[in-house]
């Protein structure tokens, strides 16, 4: 591929930032507006010498059509979208996605995961489950109304808090709900909470 000038690197960088937040890519009219440009024509001709280097693809006479080609582009494996939550949802989150506060695009392979209608995420916001590296601030992907099984991480609201706690199970006892951090109560009963979930896959965070 050619070598991109300063300003169509920054037009480059724009354009996937957009796609990146907005899951569509911007008019002419916005590259325009965000560069500043006296004329349409102007960002045309950035996206057009993009084009020409390789750098941009576009269904013919379609709008919003610009795609970002990388060099890795064709070992990307398939993605999913997953609703992020701002709380545990009471239904199902295929019923509630205009709830949903943001999206996860996860690869599927990579992670090992098979998400469903199901699945949703959200962000941890204590450190209950300290003792399985389980932090606050962490995405934990959830499986909506799976049924738990003993050592299984669940998502349960406790006290009106959103939280997550380790279900154990033995035969001829009643399941419990276990923290693993010595500040939290170390065990409740798990009849009678509401579980909404079990915990499929964590994505860290590094903040």
């Amino acid at each position: 591929m050619k070598a991109l000038t300063q300003r169509q690197q920054k037009v480059l960088e724009y354009i996937q930032e957009t796609i990146q937040q907005n899951h569509i890519p911007p008019s002419l009219r916005e590259i325009c507006d965000h560069f500043g440009f006296k004329s349409v024509k102007a960002a045309s001709d950035h996206v057009a010498a993009l084009r020409r280097k390789g750098m941009l693809v576009a269904k013919s006479h379609r709008a919003r059509s610009l795609q970002v080609v990388t060099p890795l582009g064709h070992l990307r494996k398939p993605t999913r979208d997953i609703p992020v939550f701002p709380e545990l949802p009471e239904k199902p989150p295929g019923e509630q996605t205009a709830r949903a506060r943001s999206c996860l695009t996860v690869d599927v392979e990579s992670l090992g995961l098979k998400p469903t209608e199901r699945t949703f995420a959200f962000r941890v916001r204590d450190d209950a489950l300290i003792g399985r590296h389980i932090c606050p601030g962490d995405l934990a992907i959830i499986e909506y109304g799976k049924r738990p099984r003993n050592g299984d991480v669940v998502a349960v609201r406790l006290a009106g808090a959103d939280t997550l706690r380790a279900y154990v199970s033995a035969p001829g006892k009643p399941p419990r709900l276990e923290a693993e951090n010595p500040r939290f109560a170390a065990q409740l009963p798990a009849t009678g909470k509401s579980l909404h979930g079990v915990l499929v896959a964590l994505i860290r965070s590094l903040k």
